[in-house]
C-alpha cells in the first residue's frame, strides 16, 4: 500500500430503539462539516439479501440460521463493493449495524455467538465500537410499531447480555443511550475523533 492512507470502520450497535441511526446520521453530517471524508451506511443493506432479510423478518418465517446465512450473503456484498472500496480511498465509514448485531440477535436465538464471529472472520473488523447501552423497557418505549420477534422485552434482554459479552473482543466506548441526547451525540463525536487524531 505505501503510504496511501486506509480509512477506519466505525460501527454503531445497540438493541432496537437505542438511537443508533440518529447519532450515526449525526456523526455523519458533524464529521462532514468538519471536513472528514467520511460515508455512512448500514445493515441489513438495501441490496437484495438486504431487502429479503427485512420482508422476511417482518413475516416471521426465518430460522436463526436462515437469518444469519442471509446477513452473511448481505455482509459479503456490502464489504467487496462498498466498505473495502471506501477504506482504500481513505474514508472514515460509520455502519449502523455490522456483525456484532449477528453475534447478539441470531446468538440470543441460539446460535453459538462465537460460531458467528467465526463465519465473520474475513470480513474487516471494527477500528471502533460505539455501543448505545439502553434498558429494553426504555428502548420499546421508543418504538412504536413492534412488528417482528425481535421487538420484546425478554428477547432484547438477552441481546443485550451477549453484546456486553462480546465488547471486549473490540476497542468500544459504551454510551449510556439514556441520556439526553445531545449528551450521547457530544460522547460518540468525541470517541470518534480520538479515534482519528491516532491516525
Amino acid at each position: 500500500m505505501g503510504k496511501h492512507k486506509i480509512g477506519k470502520l466505525v460501527v454503531l450497535e445497540g438493541i432496537d430503539g437505542a438511537g443508533k441511526s440518529t447519532i450515526g446520521k449525526f456523526l455523519y453530517e458533524e464529521l462532514s462539516r468538519r471536513g472528514i471524508s467520511c460515508v455512512f451506511t448500514r445493515e441489513p443493506t438495501d441490496g437484495r439479501y438486504g431487502r429479503e432479510l427485512r420482508e422476511r423478518i417482518k413475516k416471521g418465517n426465518l430460522t436463526p440460521q436462515e437469518e444469519l446465512d442471509l446477513f452473511l450473503k448481505d455482509r459479503e456484498e456490502h464489504v467487496k463493493n462498498f466498505i473495502v472500496p471506501q477504506m482504500e480511498r481513505g474514508k472514515l465509514i460509520i455502519c449502523d449495524r455490522y456483525y456484532l448485531s449477528n453475534c447478539a440477535y441470531q446468538g440470543a436465538r441460539g446460535i453459538d455467538p462465537e460460531e458467528i464471529l467465526k463465519k465473520n472472520r474475513n470480513f474487516p473488523a471494527p477500528d471502533l465500537v460505539i455501543f448505545l447501552d439502553i434498558i429494553p423497557e426504555k428502548a420499546l418505549e421508543r418504538k412504536k410499531n413492534l412488528l417482528t420477534h425481535f421487538e420484546n422485552r425478554d428477547f432484547l434482554r438477552r441481546v443485550r447480555e451477549l453484546y456486553l459479552k462480546i465488547l471486549p473482543l473490540f476497542r468500544f466506548v459504551n454510551i449510556n443511550a439514556s441520556n439526553s441526547l445531545g449528551f450521547v451525540k457530544k460522547l460518540a463525536l468525541s470517541a470518534v475523533l480520538d479515534l482519528i487524531n491516532e491516525g
